[in-house]
C-alpha cells in the first residue's frame, strides 16, 4: 500500500456555492494569525529535528510557526512589498490557493482513501510543498530575511540539497516510489554544471513528511504575516 504523507489536521473552512453545482466555491478569508498556535503543536514533534538539521534551538524548534510570524512581520514595509512585487499573482490569490490545498488534504485525510487516491496526493503535495511554494515563497522571502534568524534557516534548508535535489525531481518527472512504498528514489543534479550527470537520490517516508511539514510550516506562518 502506498506511503500516506503526514498532512496537518488543520480545520478549514469553505464557503460558497450552495445550492448551484456549477458554481466555484471560494473560500472565506484567510485564515486568522492565531491559527499559527495549532501549527506550533503539529510541528512541536520535530522540535529535535529543527535542533539537529536546521540549528533551530528552543523556544522557536517549539513554536516555529510563532518564530517564523514575527520575523516576517517585522520586516519592513519596503521589504515586505519586494516579496509581493515579484509575481504577478496576488498574495490573496496564494493565500487562497493553499486554503483550498489545506482543505482538499483535510477531506483525503477524513475519507480513508484508497491506494489511487494517496499515490494522487503525493504528487500534489509535493508538488505544492517544494516546486509552487519553492518559486512563490523559499526563494523570494530567503533574500529579505535576516542572516541567522529562524525564518531564513528554514527558507535555506527548502532551498538547498537535498530539498532542492528533490525539487528538481519533481518539476522534471524523475522520481518514483521505492518498491515497498516506504519513501521516494530520485535523480537530479546536484550543481547547475549542464553537463553534470543526474545523482541518485532516496528520501525515506520519514523525512519527507519533515520536509514538508517545514515548507507548509514556513509558507503558511509567513504569506499570512506579509
Amino acid at each position: 500500500r502506498p506511503i500516506r504523507p503526514q498532512n496537518y489536521r488543520k480545520r478549514l473552512t469553505m464557503a460558497g456555492g450552495e445550492g448551484n453545482p456549477n458554481r466555484m466555491s471560494r473560500l472565506r478569508e484567510p485564515v486568522n494569525p492565531l491559527n499559527r498556535y495549532y501549527i506550533n503543536e503539529q510541528m512541536r514533534e520535530w522540535s529535535t529535528r529543527l535542533r539537529d538539521d536546521l540549528m533551530i534551538l528552543p523556544p522557536a524548534s517549539n513554536r516555529l510557526a510563532s518564530a517564523i510570524s514575527v520575523e516576517v512581520a517585522g520586516l519592513s514595509a519596503e521589504a515586505k512589498q519586494r516579496i509581493r512585487d515579484t509575481s504577478p499573482i496576488p498574495l490573496e490569490a496564494r493565500i487562497e490557493e493553499l486554503l483550498a490545498f489545506q482543505g482538499w488534504m483535510d477531506l483525503v485525510r477524513q475519507s480513508g482513501p484508497p491506494p489511487v487516491v494517496v499515490r494522487a496526493q503525493v504528487i500534489t503535495q509535493n508538488y505544492i510543498c517544494f516546486v509552487y511554494l519553492g518559486e512563490a515563497c523559499f526563494k523570494v522571502l530567503g533574500k529579505e530575511l535576516p542572516s541567522g534568524s529562524v525564518a531564513k534557516k528554514c527558507c535555506k534548508f527548502l532551498t538547498d540539497n537535498p530539498v532542492r535535489a528533490f525539487r528538481n525531481a519533481i518539476a522534471h518527472s524523475n522520481w518514483r516510489h521505492l518498491p515497498d512504498f516506504s519513501g521516494l528514489e530520485f535523480w537530479a543534479k546536484k550543481g547547475g554544471a549542464e553537463d553534470e550527470p543526474p545523482t541518485k537520490f532516496v528520501v525515506l517516508q520519514q523525512d519527507l513528511s519533515f520536509w514538508q511539514a517545514v515548507a507548509r510550516c514556513t509558507a503558511y506562518s509567513s504569506f499570512l504575516s506579509l
